[in-house]
Formats: C-alpha cells, structure tokens, sequence
C-alpha cells in the first residue's frame, strides 16, 4: 500500500493531502483522463452533484476505468487561494479595462496624441500589500496602477490627491482616483504620450519587464520623484546647444544630469518623466 493510499489520498497531487484541495476540486484519473466534477457528481455510482472529491466513498472508483481514487490528480481547483486571486483579478482588470475604453470613446478617441496601434489592456497584476498591482495600457498612456484589496476601504481617497509609494528599486509618486467601475485606485505614470511604440505588443512586453524591475533593489538610485520631475522640466526650458554659447560662458542654463532616472531603469530608458502640470486625463491620472 502505498503512502497516499495509506494516508487516504492520492498519487500526483498535494503528496496525497487531501486537505489541500478545496471542496471545488475538479479531479483526473491518471489513467483514462476521467474526470470528476464535484459540481456533477457520479450518477453511474450514485454519488449526488455537490460532493468533494474528498468525500467519495472510500470504495469509489474511476467510472472509466476502475481506478482507485488514489489514482487521481487536481484537473484545476476553483476554491484554491491561487485560482480565487486569479479569478478576483481577471474581475478587477475587466472593469478597470471597460471604464478606460469608455473614456477612450467619449473623450480620446479623437485626440491627435492617439496611439492608434494600441488598445486598452490590464496585465502582470499580482497581490501586493493587500490589494493587487500590475499595468495599464491605453493608447495614450501607459500606468502602473494599485487596487485595493477584498478587505480594504479605499472609499475615503480624494481624487487628485499625490502619495509617494515605497518599492524594493526606489519610491515613486501615485495619484489618486476613482471610476465608475473600477472603484477606487492609484496610479503612477510610466509613459505619456505613447508615441514611441509601434505595436501592442511592444507595449506588453515593456509592461511587463516594468513589472519586474520594479521589484529589483539593485534599480534603487539616490534621487526621488520630486527631483526627476524638477529635472525633466529644467531640460525642457534649457536653451539650445546654440544659444547656449552664444549666452555665454556665464549663462545659467544647467547641466544635463547623466544618471539614468529608476523610471528609465524600469522602462529601458524610453519613459520620461511627467512634467509637473502635466494634463491628467491625457496621462490617465484624475480627470
């Protein structure tokens, strides 16, 4: 007799724990690939719909083969944790994805800075402190955005309102808002406008590497949020190299900082950083 028989179990999955799958369980012979849903139950063995696997018979075969039920392995868990987050989830990115092509149609979809190789799209989102973390394409932006979790009250979040958010490669400023679907959120820019990339795919891939590296401590540099963005905007008022010299060996234009930003390590160095003033609605913060 083997252990998983002698443990009352099954051979393949969880080492025969039968407490480690939950009352959903969809089980497969490992035979004949004969499955059972506990949603249907057996009628062949009379078992009623609505019993766990783990509540068969301990005489309960196989109805292809005969097999004992000790052969059997998880087909897929619904009641597990994992297929539960991922369900909430897919739920969560369904609606944050149906709010953002609604504000695509009504109010972007005309908008020259319209990346039209692109589409809205949620993904990498993962359980973090709580709630769930992943990115947001659209085509006129591209952000990481936070929601909240099952047990977290977020309601009180007043749209428009900064929160510097501390990760393993630096912090990073997220703003707050809320959407008739999605609820309330936070989200952080990455790109806007979107013109540097030529497919959707192309965007997906950078979503994804963000997901990554910014989790990464060795991305971690000595500047802040605050200073990229004061940075960004002291080049975009610089005069050009010509004017430059003709102001002058006096002239008071700064000087280029060379390191790269953690946005540009966490994006490859295509992103820039928001200027401050920044339109919201066209970098997909509060409207």
């Amino acid at each position: 007799m083997s252990v998983e028989t002698a443990r009352g179990g099954f051979e393949g999955s969880y080492l025969g724990a039968n407490d480690r799958i939950s009352p959903q369980a969809i089980m497969e012979c490992k035979i004949c690939w004969t499955s059972y849903d506990p949603a249907e139950g057996d009628e062949y063995r009379q078992v009623l719909p609505g019993t766990p696997f783990a509540a068969l018979p301990a005489d309960w075969k196989c109805p292809g083969c005969d097999a004992p039920k000790e052969q059997f392995i998880v087909r897929e868990d619904p009641g597990s944790d994992e297929m539960r987050i991922a369900a909430e989830i897919e739920r969560r990115c369904a609606r944050l994805v149906a709010d953002f092509r609604e504000v695509f149609k009504a109010k972007m979809r005309d908008v020259p800075i319209i990346n039209q190789a692109l589409h809205v799209e949620a993904l990498a989102f993962r359980p973090w402190q709580g709630g769930f973390l992943g990115v947001l394409i659209a085509p006129w932006f591209m952000n990481l955005i936070w929601l909240p979790g099952e047990d977290q009250d977020w309601s009180a979040l007043k749209a428009g309102e900064k929160e510097v958010v501390a990760f393993p490669s630096g912090e990073y400023e997220f703003i707050h808002n809320s959407r008739e679907m999605t609820g309330p959120y936070k989200a952080c820019s990455l790109f806007s406008p979107m013109a540097d990339f030529t497919s959707q795919l192309q965007a997906v891939d950078v979503a994804r590497a963000v997901m990554v590296e910014l989790f990464k401590p060795e991305n971690r540099d000595g500047t802040d949020r605050a200073a990229e963005i004061r940075a960004a905007r002291e080049a975009e008022l610089a005069p050009p190299p010509e004017a430059a010299s003709e102001a002058g060996p006096a002239s008071d234009a700064p000087i280029p900082d060379p390191r790269p930003t953690r946005r540009a390590l966490l994006t490859g160095g295509l992103a820039a950083a928001p200027a401050e003033g920044d339109d919201p609605e066209i970098s997909g913060g509060v409207e």
